[in-house]
């Protein structure tokens, strides 16, 4: 029997009459009902945990990072549990869910070494004359109540990456879902809700963009940490006012296999790199360029390793490709391919709906940057493959795009290696690796379209705290 949940209100389980319905794309059964937060809920939540930051700002760094343990620990015990509410509210394949499990619980656990990490600098002031015998105190102070709002696509992962650099550097957050995927967030709650992490200050609201408003326009949120679409994030940062924004937005991510790659590695890894989560990731490979010499191999092996790749129920452990998060997504990108072919592309393989709810994995040649396919962000389990003759200019043609947010490059060549990394506009620039690689610790984030500052807890923790100086005159 579909469950219903009640939504996390600084400490407090409320309920609401109106309510979220989660269903499974697989099939349409209904997954659970989720109390659904009004404008009120988000004041009251944002009061909440104004005054519970009197209390988290004086936490110890040992007990921060204790309360990121003991989340990490109770994750890791539910994994299972995890991964397959998060395939049912998602269609994510099983094996990406517990995958997806398994990194939140990193989040959690490099929280807590970070925790300890806040810290700071002393510096000699003593540069001019006049100020002989004077030092500086740097330290990083929490701003107090912080905005978080996830996405979809990985609904514990990214909410981990919000709510861990908050716990760690004596922050409290307020925490709006994403609608479609609200139940594996209440589900984080629950575990949060029995760590010595003080009630009311961290609060998981599922709700509407126009109900969630107080997160934007409320003054006593200090920060809002968004991750989305474009559209969504830029329009957030243009009515922010004074608030910091930190936003992770999409991407168009290029990859680039040099003639001396090692194909059956870089084939390998491209093959993830397209087509896990359904390729609804921002980093997701959707624009492969291949050297000329290697590129008729290189198609005989991606396509042979793509037909490998097995569909069906995302809760069978052997399903490679999952369904999508909903059916109109699955028509947006079969109108992306016809598109795409009209104009001349040429389809290998793929590029037709199963059932309506998960498509084909599919590719491309004969693809022009002007084509749609191309130029937007697919969000599906697509790429477009292109040749190319030189380093230079495939490293131009991987800048043609609005998104900078990461890339990959397969190639042993140190020259090459260092000019992608100077000249490639984006946030992140993978070597012999698909541009989805993603440490949890690392800076993440983008240029242009892709968005602003850099997520990665150490990062998203600078992000989340104001940089004071203590100026001493020992004179």
């Amino acid at each position: 029997m579909p469950k219903q949940y009640k939504m996390y209100l600084a400490g407090d389980w409320v309920d609401r009459k109106k309510k979220i319905r989660v269903e499974n794309p697989f099939d349409d059964s209904l997954v659970g009902t989720v109390a659904s937060a009004s404008k009120q809920d988000y004041t009251e939540a944002i009061k909440q945990a104004d005054k519970a930051f009197a209390l988290t700002r004086e936490i110890p760094a040992y007990k921060r990072e204790n309360v990121c343990k003991q989340i990490a620990s109770a994750l890791e015990k539910q994994t299972d549990k995890f991964a397959r509410v998060m395939t049912l509210e998602l269609g994510k394949a099983y094996k990406d869910a517990k995958l997806e499990v398994q990194r939140a619980i990193g989040v959690f656990h490099v929280s807590a070494e970070e925790a300890k990490r806040v810290g700071g600098e002393i510096i000699d002031l003593d540069w001019a004359p006049g100020s002989e015998e004077r030092i500086g105190l740097i330290r990083r102070f929490p701003k107090g109540v912080i905005a978080g709002i996830s996405p979809f696509n990985f609904p514990l992962n990214l909410v981990a990456h919000k709510i861990g650099p908050a716990i760690a550097s004596g922050n409290t957050i307020v925490l709006k879902p994403a609608t479609k995927t609200p139940i594996i967030a209440l589900m984080l709650a629950e575990i949060i809700d029995k760590t010595d992490y003080p009630k009311g200050a961290i609060s998981i609201l599922p709700g509407s963009a126009t109900e969630s408003s107080p997160l934007l326009n409320d003054d006593r949120v200090k920060m809002i940490t968004f991750t989305g679409s474009s559209e969504v994030g830029w329009w957030i940062k243009q009515h922010a006012g004074i608030k910091e924004v930190v936003l992770e937005l999409g991407g168009n991510a290029g990859v680039a296999v040099s003639d001396d790659a090692d194909l059956d590695y870089a084939t390998t890894r491209l093959l993830y790199g397209a087509f896990a989560s359904a390729g609804q990731s921002c980093i997701s490979v959707q624009r492969i360029f291949v050297h000329e010499k290697v590129y008729t191999k290189f198609i005989r092996m991606f396509r042979a390793k793509t037909a490998k790749l097995k569909m069906g129920n995302p809760l069978n452990p052997k399903t490679d490709i999952g369904t999508m998060v909903d059916k109109q997504s699955v028509r947006n990108t079969l109108q992306l391919i016809e598109d795409a072919v009209a104009e001349g592309a040429k389809l290998l393989c793929g590029g037709k709906s199963v059932r309506g709810r998960s498509l084909t994995p599919t590719l491309l040649t004969n693809v022009k940057n002007s084509m749609a396919i191309c130029s937007q962000e697919a969000f599906a389990p697509l790429a477009v493959i292109s040749k190319y003759r030189n380093f230079k200019k495939v490293v131009d043609q991987i800048n043609n795009s609005n998104y900078g947010l990461q890339a990959g490059i397969f190639t042993n060549r140190l020259k090459d290696v260092f000019y992608a990394y100077k000249h490639i506009d984006c946030g992140g620039v993978v070597i012999n690796d698909i541009p989805t690689y993603r440490a949890d610790h690392q800076p993440y984030g983008g240029m242009k379209q892709s968005g602003l500052k850099r997520e990665g807890v150490r990062y998203a923790i600078e992000d989340m705290t104001d940089m004071k100086i203590l100026s001493l005159n020992l004179k």
